[in-house]
């Protein structure tokens, strides 16, 4: 798989609502699917639906634990995603740099300009 289906991947499954609450609740540490079916008002089976997408996509993982499934966020694909943005977070702070510097220059009066 390449990085870009990679990405892909991962931002689909996020984009989902439900799925990104998700995410969100397992931000603050592992839960077991019952309390996420609990915290999100959503039934059993709509819940393991997006977890099974999120475990697909290596955002979740799974421990059994005797007769309970417990979710963990994996950091890997989460990493990638802030990699990536970071990458167009570098371009826009240069596009913002320029157009600071413009803007300065175009306060200058026009005698004073180059």
């Amino acid at each position: 798989m390449t990085y870009i289906d990679s990405m892909n991947e991962i931002l689909q499954a996020i984009a989902e609502p439900n799925r990104l609450r998700i995410v969100e609740l397992l931000r603050d540490g592992e839960m077991s699917v019952g309390d996420i079916v609990e915290r999100l008002s959503l039934n059993q089976p709509q819940v393991s639906k997006h977890l099974r997408v999120l475990q697909d996509t290596g955002i979740v993982e799974m421990i059994p634990d005797g007769n309970r499934r417990i979710c963990k966020l994996r950091p890997q694909p989460l990493r990638q995603l802030v990699d990536w943005v970071g990458s167009f977070r570098r371009i826009w702070d240069e596009r913002l740099d320029r157009l600071d510097d413009y803007l300065q220059e175009l306060q200058e009066p026009p005698d004073d300009r180059a």
